[in-house]
């Protein structure tokens, strides 16, 4: 059940998305879809330095992983 937690949690999914809006915001126009994909990457590199957040019962989750995915983890 915790691993499911875990793994189903969509906060930082929605967090991510909620910066998308942001970058169209301060520009409406892009010149090219590279300048487009470029835009989006750099948004997504700055929104994925804030996670900095642990996972709660990360012990019991790895714990569980393990024992599913057994020699997988390290």
């Amino acid at each position: 059940m915790v691993v499911r937690k875990v793994i189903y949690t969509t906060n930082a999914i929605e967090s991510l998305n909620s910066t998308y809006p942001k970058l169209n915001r301060q520009r409406s126009v892009f010149p090219s879809d590279t300048a487009l994909l470029k835009a989006l990457y750099l948004a997504t590199f700055e929104a994925t330095k804030k996670w900095t957040t642990t996972i709660r019962n990360w012990a019991q989750v790895y714990g569980e992983l393990s024992i599913m995915y057994e020699g997988a983890t390290s």
